[in-house]
């Protein structure tokens, strides 16, 4: 039985020690600490947009060119190269995802962008709207239908004739800025006019390559941002992977659209749905809500537990306490990026916890009605209710598992944490709880040891 014992007193050190991570990883800043001190400093809570302030937007990527195989890979090169461009401008832990269409709009692709501490709209949207949209267009063939374009007569019977649409005469192709690998700033050696000379990764080279051999003697027209800039001849195919981006450009101009490029062309074109702007005092309201709820509601649960279980109670708080650090902790070393329903997932995954101990420890009641000792009873109680906790924790986890696939950014957080909070509650609930338990068996068996594992309003 002093195994036990001993196994108890190391998972209450090791529950402190997760504990003293937790809060000094928050709150100790002092450049004493050394490398300690760098280590805590980088694993502190990541606040959500709703929590911390910010820029939310919404963007609509339009992926009707892209094959349904890739509209994945379009999708997620689109948030690297959003990410790579708001790095550029310091941004604090910026988050950048992608969300698809539910039942109802099937097949939208939308990009959710959250930029911490940028409260300037217009800042955020110029950091994402800077980004071109590069793109190869081939000659349409001959054969292809032209769309009619109707003359329009005014008022006094002024025939006004349509613009000829350069766009009917191209049709894109799977070459976009998806797979620029390098732009850099050339000069032509003749008439020293400044020009942009790219370089595709191993993707785009293939692709360039097969384009360039399907078109000689034709022009392939550049885009950038749905404008035509260059509309080359072919001459012969190009198997490196390198094309040149001429025209009307001043070397400033030039030197700008390299390092847009650079920074990243988008794959598809996207356009903002919506944009918001959260105040740093709405987000301290809220996290000073969301600490309130949480420590209001754990005093409650533990004087309930307290009052109606006692010996068991008190071990049950131990057992919630060390399940808490556990999982503040993991919210950190991940990181978990909390958000106000995160912190709703969490609190109710401390109800879930608790639920585990109400089932054993009831089991373990009845046990003891039976006549079985206290150790019997423990064990008892345990191997009945494990089959009740597992049914319901496992029911917990498909609903939180069904939650982040199919839910939107905000939903995912409360899943996230709701579904981790199952999982780590199992363990603190079906191995701490019962190590504490078998480690108190000094109590005995007599008159003390049954009011100290009845009801609280029992003899």
């Amino acid at each position: 039985m002093w195994k036990k014992r001993i196994l108890a007193l190391i998972i209450l050190a090791l529950g402190f020690g997760v504990a003293l991570f937790v809060y000094k990883s928050e709150y100790k800043t002092n450049k004493n600490f050394g490398q300690a001190s760098h280590f805590l400093q980088n694993h502190q809570f990541h606040l959500g947009l709703d929590l911390s302030g910010g820029t939310h937007l919404v963007y609509q990527a339009d992926v009707s060119a892209v094959p349904a195989g890739q509209v994945s890979d379009a999708m997620n090169s689109l948030r690297d190269v959003i990410e790579r461009r708001i790095n550029l401008f310091g941004v604090s832990e910026p988050v950048v995802q992608v969300e698809e269409g539910g039942v109802v709009a099937r097949g939208e692709q939308k990009l959710i962008i959250d930029l911490p501490g940028v409260t300037d709209v217009e800042k955020a949207t110029t950091m994402i709207g800077q980004t071109p949209l590069l793109e190869f267009k081939t000659e349409a063939p001959k054969d292809a239908p032209v769309p009619v374009q109707e003359a329009t007569v005014g008022k006094d019977g002024k025939v006004t004739l349509p613009k000829l649409n350069l766009d009917s005469r191209f049709v894109a192709t799977e070459l976009t800025g998806r797979y620029l690998k390098q732009a850099t700033l050339e000069f032509d050696q003749n008439t020293r006019e400044p020009k942009v000379s790219l370089q595709f990764d191993d993707t785009g080279t293939k692709l360039f390559a097969d384009i360039t051999k399907n078109n000689v003697g034709k022009m392939v027209a550049i885009y950038l941002d749905g404008s035509p800039v260059s509309t080359p001849v072919v001459r012969e195919e190009i198997p490196n992977g390198q094309a040149v981006i001429s025209g009307n450009f001043t070397p400033t101009e030039a030197k700008q659209l390299v390092g847009r490029l650079n920074s990243g062309a988008l794959p598809v074109p996207i356009t903002l749905l919506s944009r918001q702007t959260i105040g740093s005092t709405l987000g301290a309201s809220a996290i000073n809500s969301g600490v309130k709820a949480g420590i209001f509601g754990f005093l409650i649960i533990a004087l309930f537990l307290i009052l109606w279980y006692r010996l068991p109670g008190i071990i049950a708080i131990l057992s919630l306490s060390i399940y808490i650090s556990i999982m503040l902790a993991l919210f950190k070393l991940m990181p978990v990026t909390l958000t106000a329903a995160g912190i709703a997932g969490f609190i109710i995954s401390i109800g879930i916890a608790v639920d585990a101990n109400v089932l054993i420890f009831e089991r373990v009641k009845e046990e003891l009605r039976l006549g079985h000792s206290v150790a019997d009873a423990v064990k008892g109680g345990f191997a009945h209710a494990w089959f009740s906790i597992r049914d319901s924790n496992i029911s917990s986890i498909i609903t939180a598992i069904i939650l982040f696939w199919f839910g939107t950014s905000l939903i995912k957080g409360f899943a996230l944490t709701l579904g981790m909070g199952v999982l780590i509650s199992m363990f603190s609930a079906i191995t701490v709880t019962r190590i504490f338990l078998s480690a108190i068996d000094f109590v005995g068996n007599g008159k003390v040891a049954r009011f100290l594992f009845s009801s609280g309003i029992s003899k």
